[in-house]
């Protein structure tokens, strides 16, 4: 029998988009891949009690990940009304029912599930990392990343990203292998010893390239090499020639992908994308079953402001110190903030948004957003 807390079922669930600009011009990525702007969309789930709870996803364009922002309301509009008087404290049976509703689009449905845990935590009364393990870090170590261009352009974006504290940087590469050497080595010398460099191809060498790229990195300290293939078999290929420590991100989709991984000796660390593995519910589980296996990881999103930061900042705040090698703060990135801008950054770290307070801790401002795109309310069945 399923218990439910009339106060705590879901009334209305509210959709809405807005765009999220880059901070620094454009973001390039390896395939002349660019970002100047991008959709993000919201979802706001409303509980018999006038509880609200926030989400947020902003796919990073339509050609990096399988997920399109345009496509993000119309997914959640397939599944919205299923949800409609079931528990937010049930995200067990709210993530089964959108599993039911329709299979795959995890990206889509992640808002979902995040603003249930934001409408969680505040119904009673705790932070959400208290409900997603407890806290275990007061502040997190933050990567920003370098987007590709020249390398006198990077190492003046590295160098004044250093002057603000931060100490993890992610460079874009995956052009000509010769030339993404010689961009990583000159950062290597503008940084110092408490500097981890990491060399991201985002899938964009193809193994011929990959393989000369780790030939030409390997001798150099301090350099991790990240997804340099687009598949993982590629990328076990690359491995067997360097020594480098390697990082996995696009092929990590879900815990089978993240066993394969392992069981085959792939990486030392991986990034964890909430929104790529469905939300916080399944981001927590992956999370788990890395600190079982001692695997280090990197916390973060596709994209997003201060909604995904905050749900990233709870995530990232429950795991344990020794295996969180960074999380990313993607308010810093952009140059709107509908939460008042936090949670914040300082000196290279990440404070955790509200700190005590329930839920995400983040006062949404709902005017920012405009009118939703759809609504579905429990009134109008």
């Amino acid at each position: 029998m399923c218990y439910i807390h009339v106060m705590s079922v879901i009334q209305r669930i509210d959709v809405f988009s807005h765009e999220l600009n880059y901070a620094h011009g454009d973001y390039v990525m390896s395939g002349g891949r660019t970002i100047r702007s991008l959709l993000s969309t919201v979802v706001r789930v409303t509980t018999e009690s006038g509880v609200e709870g926030f989400g947020e996803v902003c796919p990073l364009g339509p050609n990096y990940l399988p997920g399109y922002a345009h496509g993000a309301p119309s997914v959640i509009r397939e599944f919205a009304r299923a949800l409609i008087g079931l528990d937010v404290e049930n995200l067990g049976l709210i993530n089964q029912t959108m599993d039911a509703a329709l299979s795959g689009h995890g990206y889509a449905k992640s808002p979902v599930d995040i603003a249930c845990w934001d409408a969680f935590g505040k119904l009673v009364g705790q932070p959400v990392y208290t409900l997603l393990g407890g806290r275990r870090n007061d502040d997190l170590p933050l990567y920003v990343a370098i987007p590709l261009d020249s390398t006198e352009e990077m190492v003046k974006h590295v160098v004044a990203r250093k002057a603000e504290g931060t100490r993890r940087f992610q460079l874009k590469v995956g052009a000509d292998p010769h030339d993404d050497a010689t961009r990583v080595t000159a950062i290597v010398d503008a940084t110092d010893a408490n500097d981890f460099v990491v060399a991201d191809a985002n899938c964009g060498w193809r193994l011929q390239d990959a393989v000369i790229a780790a030939r030409l990195l390997n001798d150099l300290d301090r350099v991790f090499l990240e997804q340099p293939c687009r598949t993982l078999e590629e990328c076990l290929i690359v491995r067997e020639r360097t020594s480098l420590p390697m990082i996995l991100d696009e092929v990590i989709v879900d815990p089978q992908a993240l066993l394969r991984a392992y069981d085959a000796k792939a990486m030392e660390a991986i990034n964890l994308k909430v929104s790529r593995v469905g939300g916080l519910s399944k981001a927590r589980f992956m999370r788990d079953l890395c600190e079982a296996l001692g695997v280090r990881m990197t916390i973060e999103d596709t994209w997003g402001g201060d909604m995904t930061t905050a749900a990233v900042s709870h995530l990232a705040a429950s795991t344990d110190s020794d295996l969180l090698f960074a999380a990313s703060y993607m308010n810093d990135w952009v140059l709107e903030h509908t939460a008042g801008y936090s949670p914040r950054s300082h000196n290279g770290r990440g404070s955790i948004s509200g700190v005590d307070a329930p839920g995400l801790g983040i006062d949404v401002d709902v005017t920012s957003l405009g009118q939703p795109l759809f609504s579905v309310d429990a009134r109008d069945q």
